[in-house]
């Protein structure tokens, strides 16, 4: 099992009698004991400890236990096994269950037969995913191995049909927040449970039979410090800090780029929620923010009071300008022409807001709904406040009104198309009247014989009779006598010199 390579040879008589009748199975409640033992013993690691979800089995032959091995939770972070499945990295959060690790594999001394470990791993993976179902209520779709180089080869895992990926990096985890190097990086191996399994596991929607696997994860911080620190020099520039010196552990500007996360990344039921995602924040991305350390050197993190605090007291205006500058900064200007209305009800905050978007869904601004008004007017403070030029509004049937579309259309300078419902009956009648064909004047009453919407009348006096432009054939209008007869056709030198005069408006009359 060591670096140097071995000699190959078949498996004696007994031997593969013992290969043929040998058995795999869970390592009952009552063994654990005696499994760790055996490990802590017998394994290089000499440890026995499996992190988050696991199971053990052992190989067992006539009461005798050849081998043993255990499968535990997925690394968190592999980046050549990342790549191989090619999943996003909410991707990997979420799915990151249907990934299992054979955390610890050992034949115990005097058991080392010829293709011992290949037949242990190939009766194991056949079951291993069914008796993840029984155990954890969800199903595993790829495993993973790490390999020590100096110690092993590799070679059962490649008669398995394992395949390697490369070294890790040589970094391990020895806190929260840090990692040391150890400068002995393991071989990555893999294995697809199921065919196809990385392309699946990508895909953006799984297969039904994995849905039980996807875990629901709460919102955490994925911010970059560079991206930290540009919203925070605008911030701490334009937005006045109100608090006094003496309670500034958590700088107004700082607070306010880490609810700027937050709500990006969909925090959105009130205080708690914010402390519980301030909470998810590195010691890095907490130093970014420019938070206080705390006695034993650690950077601090906000609770609920202090979130309370400055969203009662920060000039809203001001931090609008500033995120909707920086917003322009980082993703350019503007592109569509649409300009969406909308009302909130903030349940976790007790506010009614109204927002602006565009059509792509970018935040134009907001405005918050006066306890003494309502929304239709919070609209009309927003519109009076964005360039409207060449934009078409749109809103829900509560904004179709009046007052507002005149804002729209001749303070504004942009176009609106609003809805209208049945209950609005007054503006239902006036639209079907509206669009309803009708007669132009100067067409006669209903119950003239030529009073047609599609016909125009010329009656004696009419002041376009006789003037240049008014015969409505050389216009490509229709019209027609009082006798709804067609004139007799002028004569070939006036139709030629139709032909070759400029067109004229006809007065209306």
């Amino acid at each position: 099992m060591g670096t140097t390579k071995a000699p190959y040879r078949k498996p004696a008589p007994d031997e593969q009698q013992v290969l043929r009748e040998m058995s795999v199975r869970l390592v009952r409640p009552q063994e654990v004991a005696r499994f760790n033992q055996l490990l802590k013993t017998h394994h290089y690691l000499h440890r026995a400890q499996l992190v988050g979800e696991h199971l053990r089995y052992v190989v067992v032959w006539q009461g005798q236990w050849l081998a043993l091995a255990a499968w535990s939770s997925a690394a968190l972070h592999l980046a050549a096994r990342d790549q191989f499945i090619g999943w996003s990295e909410e991707q990997r959060r979420c799915r990151l269950p249907l990934v299992v690790n054979n955390s610890r594999l050992c034949v115990l001394p005097a058991c080392h037969y010829p293709n011992l470990v290949s037949r242990f791993m190939k009766l194991m993976l056949s079951r291993l995913s069914a008796d993840w179902q029984a155990a954890w209520n969800h199903p595993v779709a790829l495993a993973e191995s790490f390999i020590d180089p100096q110690v092993f080869r590799g070679t059962a895992y490649k008669a398995s049909g394992w395949s390697p990926l490369g070294e890790t990096s040589g970094w391990k985890r020895s806190a929260v927040d840090f990692y040391e190097r150890h400068d002995r990086p393991k071989q990555l191996w893999v294995r697809e449970l199921v065919k196809r399994a990385g392309v699946k596991l990508r895909q953006p929607e799984l297969p039904a039979e994995w849905a039980s696997a996807v875990r629901q994860i709460p919102p955490r911080c994925t911010a970059k410090v560079e991206e930290i620190r540009s919203l925070m020099d605008q911030l701490a520039q334009d937005v006045p800090e109100f608090r006094s010196k003496r309670a500034l552990a958590y700088p107004v500007a700082g607070m306010l780029v880490l609810i700027a996360m937050a709500m990006f990344s969909g925090v959105t039921k009130g205080y708690d929620d914010l402390a519980a995602y301030a909470a998810t924040l590195s010691q890095g991305q907490l130093r970014a923010l420019r938070f206080r350390l705390d006695q034993q050197g650690r950077v601090r993190c906000p609770k609920r009071t202090s979130f309370v605090r400055v969203l009662e007291g920060v000039d809203a205006a001001a931090v609008e300008r500033v995120l909707l500058r920086w917003q322009a900064q980082q993703l350019g200007p503007v592109q569509d022409r649409l300009v969406i209305f909308d009302g909130k009800r903030h349940r976790h905050a007790g506010v009614d807001t109204v927002s602006a978007v565009s059509g792509s869904g970018r935040w134009l601004g907001s405005v918050v709904v006066p306890a003494d008004t309502n929304e239709i007017t919070a609209a009309r403070d927003l519109i009076a406040r964005l360039d409207l030029v060449g934009k078409v509004v749109t809103a829900d049937a509560a904004h179709t009104q009046t007052e507002t579309s005149q804002l729209i259309l001749f303070e504004g300078g942009g176009d609106y198309a609003l809805t209208v419902k049945e209950n609005q009956k007054e503006m239902v009648q006036t639209l079907t009247t509206l669009l309803t064909e009708q007669r132009f004047s100067p067409s006669a009453h209903a119950a003239h014989p030529c009073g047609d919407a599609r016909t125009q009348s010329r009656a004696a006096g009419d002041p376009g009779a006789g003037l240049s432009g008014s015969d409505p054939r050389a216009s490509g209008l229709p019209g027609g006598a009082h006798d709804c007869q067609a004139p007799p056709p002028d004569p070939p030198e006036r139709q030629k010199d139709d032909r070759t005069r400029l067109p004229h408006h006809q007065p209306h009359a």
